[in-house]
């Protein structure tokens, strides 16, 4: 089910939508608290953390967990756990890095996505994120989706 299929012309657009997405994830009690990230290199899936962070956690600081894989950015009435799993090749690393202990513990949102697709949840809200425009370097298509598993 789609949730989002919208183009953004900048980085500030991009936060904004992810903004407007985590109100209704907040608002919403049936939308599931963990988005997963997908999209090339570049293509603005930390500034869509740092918009969708700022509706909850409004002085957080967001910058890509690359070398920490996890951040916690607290401030708000729900943690919010940004990871990267860039560097994630199996289940045993996602276990070193208690990944499976934060999932009900706040909003859980992850970039590079493909590499853990073993350990998604049922429930989820997919986020693509890709470069549509030559003529616009920072045009982005936004679609974001309910999974569920069955």
């Amino acid at each position: 089910m789609t949730i989002i299929e919208k183009i953004t012309l900048s980085p500030n657009e991009t936060e904004e939508l992810a903004k407007a997405l985590a109100k209704e994830i907040i608002n919403n009690s049936s939308l599931p608290r963990f988005i997963a990230l997908y999209g090339d290199l570049g293509v603005g899936k930390t500034a869509f953390v740092r918009g969708f962070t700022s509706a909850i956690a409004p002085s957080a600081s967001v910058k890509s967990p690359t070398f920490t894989l996890v951040n916690e950015y607290k401030g708000g009435k729900i943690p919010v756990f940004h990871f990267d799993m860039y560097r994630i090749e199996d289940e045993d690393s996602l276990y070193s890095i208690g990944f499976y202990d934060y999932l009900d513990r706040g909003i859980c949102l992850t970039e590079w996505t493909e590499n853990i697709e073993f350990a998604l949840p049922d429930e989820y809200i997919k986020v693509n994120i890709s470069k549509n425009s030559q003529e616009n370097t920072e045009s982005r298509l936004i679609l974001a989706e309910l999974v569920r598993e069955v």
